[in-house]
C-alpha cells in the first residue's frame, strides 16, 4: 500500500533530517555542493550529472532522490531548484564517451563537468556515494545520499529531469525506439525494438552486445 502523505510539519521534520551533513559541514566549508548522476544503467543516451549549491536557509518542499518522486513532481521541483539555489550545473558523457572509457570514468567526468559548469567554486562537494578523482576539492561519500542530503537530493532532481527531456528529444529523432517511455532503459519494449530495427547513434555500443549481433 503507498504510505501515508506526511503533514506539513512531518514534511518539514523530514527536510530538517536530510539537512544533516550541510549543517554538520557547515561551520568549516561556507559553500557546499550536492552532486549527483542520472543515467548510468541505461543501454542508451547519455550519462547526465547534476551539481547544486542550496542558501543554507533554503526550503524546497518534497525535495527528495528523484527516483522517489513522480515526473511531475521532478518538473515542479526543478523548476524551483533553479530558482532558489545559489548555483547549479550540468554536465555530461555522451554514449560513444561512455564506450570509449567505460561508464564509471564516464560518470566521473559528467560529475567533474557539472561541478565546472557552477558559476561559484564549492569548497566542499556531498557526492551519492562516489569520490569524482582528479578533482581538487574536498569530497565526502555519502551512500544513498540522495535521499540523505537536501543537496544531493537537489542535484539527482536536475540531473533526472535534464536527461528525460534530452531522451524524450531523442524520441523525435528516433522514434521507432520509444525513447519517451523507457529513457532508453533496458525495458521488454526497447530490446524488442533494439533487435528489430538494430541500434541507432545513441546506443551504447558496451552496453547492447549481447542483444544484437555485431556487424562485420
Amino acid at each position: 500500500m503507498p504510505g501515508r502523505k506526511l503533514t506539513y510539519e512531518e514534511e518539514l521534520a523530514r527536510l530538517e533530517a536530510m539537512k544533516e551533513f550541510e549543517r554538520k559541514y557547515g561551520e568549516d566549508y561556507t559553500c557546499i555542493c550536492g552532486v549527483d548522476e542520472a543515467g548510468r544503467g541505461p543501454l542508451a543516451g547519455p550519462v547526465v550529472a547534476g551539481a547544486v549549491v542550496l542558501p543554507k536557509d533554503c526550503e524546497i518542499l518534497y525535495l527528495n532522490d528523484s527516483k522517489k518522486l513522480s515526473p511531475k513532481k521532478r518538473e515542479m521541483l526543478f523548476g524551483e531548484i533553479r530558482e532558489k539555489a545559489v548555483a547549479y550545473g550540468i554536465g555530461m558523457s555522451s554514449p560513444a564517451r561512455i564506450d570509449e572509457i567505460n561508464i564509471l570514468q564516464a560518470t566521473y567526468e559528467a560529475m567533474m563537468h557539472a561541478v565546472e559548469d557552477l558559476d561559484v567554486v564549492p569548497d566542499l562537494l556531498l557526492n551519492d556515494a562516489v569520490t569524482i578523482p582528479r578533482l581538487p576539492i574536498k569530497q565526502l561519500g555519502i551512500v544513498k545520499g540522495d535521499g540523505r542530503s537536501v543537496s544531493i537530493a537537489a542535484a539527482s532532481i536536475m540531473a533526472k529531469v535534464t536527461r528525460d527531456r534530452l531522451m524524450a528529444e531523442y524520441a523525435e529523432l528516433y522514434p521507432e525506439y520509444g525513447f519517451e517511455k523507457h529513457k532508453g532503459y533496458g525495458t521488454k519494449a526497447h530490446i524488442e525494438a533494439l533487435k528489430k530495427f538494430g541500434p541507432c547513434p545513441i546506443h551504447r555500443a558496451t552496453f547492447i552486445g549481447k542483444f544484437v549481433q555485431k556487424s562485420e
